[in-house]
């Protein structure tokens, strides 16, 4: 994905199906679309958060 993608999702009304690279769900928390990273929240866990590249994001089919 990239950032641009990412943004459009973080600011979407809709709920987007959003996964890294290896499988896990994911929820955007914040993009800098100027570094191409995301923050995200990995499963159900507020707490648990990753700052990732957003190529590493994929939007789930």
């Amino acid at each position: 994905m990239n950032a641009q993608r990412a943004q459009e999702i973080y600011e979407s009304s809709d709920n987007i199906p959003v996964q890294l690279d290896d499988g896990q769900s994911v929820w955007i928390e914040n993009v800098d679309t100027a570094n191409g990273v995301a923050t995200v929240q990995i499963g159900q866990s507020p707490t648990n958060t990753q700052t990732v590249a957003v190529e590493r994001l994929k939007e789930r089919q």
